[in-house]
């Protein structure tokens, strides 16, 4: 609006015909006939040139699909009585909480590090110093959600050093997203993990878990879909970063994986164009090699996935890791575990160390798989220990004190 202070304003917004008036704030408020009307109150009756002022209000409708019909963009401003010539976009209550950022807490890694970026093979925090993620991901959200809560979360910072949360959501799975799953239940519980990871200052990694589905392409639209609604929600968060395909297999190829890779992130660019992106690599995120040979072009702070299971894994993957690096590749470990490639089977400490010597001489970052109790080796706690948080090393699995203890 053109004028230099306003004064004697009032909003209405229509689209409430099936709503009630609850509170507000900062304005007086009238609901009638659908419309929602505010009017100042003392301390915001003018509002001098290019200032503003904040107004809070709750509405109850019947049922959740009324509430989005209500278009904020046809609010109207009146000064004096009169329409102005140009009007603006008043939030609802809904959309200022869709877009909240949650604060970490103070002296948390996030506070401390703040948003990341890919410099050459390394991964760096905001002063551009290397530094590294070190996490556990769950395991399928929608088979093990209740170790998605804030408290587990605080339990593997507090206690094991871990600053990342990976968050999977398989894709193709029985509960998957693209397959018999409910879509409207995963995205919540992704979001809950966003944010709880987000209030204890922890980075956190929104996974896209195809395995059964092998080629990302599979369900490429609703990956299209998904990261678009995820990366508008957190564009404002420095803490979540988009694994866009956990692991291509079944002989998908790796120009298979580029092209899926070119039309996904230009979709989280367009929300958040500094985010970190990663991208799966052919053979269960194996062959690193092949992206090595090819890699995106034209885009910034992309990183590749390498996973290894340490009684399968050894030199041959091992010496891949460092031929993709020195070729330039930046690898994320976004899963590993040190039992047999299955999940399950005998642990393999020889390899194990092999490893985690390597990922500490590179300085890479990494998410050990997988928070649950399942009856399997690479579950890290044990099958008979019901806890969901705070646990004690003996109700730990002997791979969950194994990565406990090397990541502290």
């Amino acid at each position: 609006m053109k004028a230099d202070t306003i004064k004697d304003w009032e909003v209405r917004i229509p689209g409430f015909e099936d709503g009630t008036l609850g509170d507000g704030w900062c304005a007086e408020f009238a609901l009638e006939d659908g419309v929602l009307s505010a009017k100042p109150v003392d301390f915001n009756t003018s509002i001098a040139g290019k200032g503003t002022t904040n107004l809070g209000f709750q509405v109850e409708f019947k049922d959740e699909a009324a509430s989005r019909k209500v278009k904020t963009d046809a609010a109207e401003v009146y000064l004096s009585g009169k329409l102005c010539e140009e009007t603006i976009e008043i939030p609802t209550a809904a959309d200022i909480e869709k877009k909240r950022v949650v604060e970490p807490e103070n002296g948390t890694p996030l506070e401390e590090h703040g948003a990341l970026s890919v410099k050459g093979v390394d991964l760096v925090d905001e002063s551009g110093k290397l530094y590294q993620l070190k996490g556990v991901s769950t395991h399928g959200i929608a088979w093990f959600p209740a170790y998605v809560n804030e408290e587990a979360f605080r339990t593997f910072r507090d206690k094991w050093g871990a600053n990342l949360i990976r968050l999977a959501m398989y894709t193709g799975e029985s509960g998957g997203y693209c397959s018999d799953g409910n879509k409207e239940d995963l995205k919540a519980l992704v979001e809950k993990g966003v944010e709880y990871a987000s209030k204890l200052g922890m980075y956190v990694i929104i996974d896209w878990h195809i395995l059964s589905d092998n080629n990302p392409k599979t369900n490429q639209d609703d990956a299209i879909l998904f990261f678009d609604e995820m990366s508008k929600k957190y564009a404002d968060y420095k803490n979540v970063l988009y694994e866009i395909c956990n692991e291509p297999n079944g002989g998908t190829k790796w120009q298979d994986i580029k092209d899926y890779a070119e039309k996904v992130i230009p979709v989280i660019r367009k929300n958040a164009p500094d985010a970190v992106i990663i991208v799966g690599t052919p053979t269960w995120s194996q062959d690193v090699d092949k992206a090595a040979e090819d890699p995106i072009e034209g885009e910034k702070n992309i990183m590749y996935t390498l996973h290894f299971y340490a009684a399968t894994h050894k030199d041959n993957l091992r010496d891949k890791l460092t031929e993709a690096r020195d070729k330039g590749l930046p690898i994320f470990i976004s899963e590993f575990s040190i039992c047999d490639a299955s999940g399950n089977g005998a642990i393999d400490y020889e390899s194990a160390n092999a490893w985690y010597q390597l990922i500490e001489d590179y300085g890479l970052s990494y998410a050990a798989w997988n928070i649950s109790n399942k009856a399997e080796s690479s579950a890290l706690i044990r099958s008979d220990c019901e806890k969901t948080s705070d646990w004690s090393d003996d109700e730990l699995s002997e791979t969950g004190l194994w990565i406990k203890n090397s990541m502290k």
